[in-house]
């Protein structure tokens, strides 16, 4: 059984998914097509953003889908 404490928080979760797109976007870049880079420009310009505002879209799917609020996004 998994114990509340053990569950990751809505910003552990969001900074995974950026990590994880990142990585994504520079693999289809190197892969596929040099455009795909602008995606790693998006993904920046949204943490950015976020760091000021506290909007963030995959906080939100996170909140929806039952993940506990975090220290950023409560």
């Amino acid at each position: 059984m998994i114990n509340q404490e053990d569950t990751m928080s809505i910003d552990r979760l969001v900074m995974a998914f950026a990590g994880v797109m990142i990585l994504v976007s520079v693999a289809l870049t190197q892969l596929h097509h040099a455009n795909w880079m602008w995606f790693t420009v998006f993904i920046g310009l949204n943490l950015f953003q976020a760091a000021f505002t506290g909007f963030c879209p995959a906080a939100k799917v996170f909140k929806k889908l039952g993940a506990k609020a975090g220290a950023v996004f409560c």
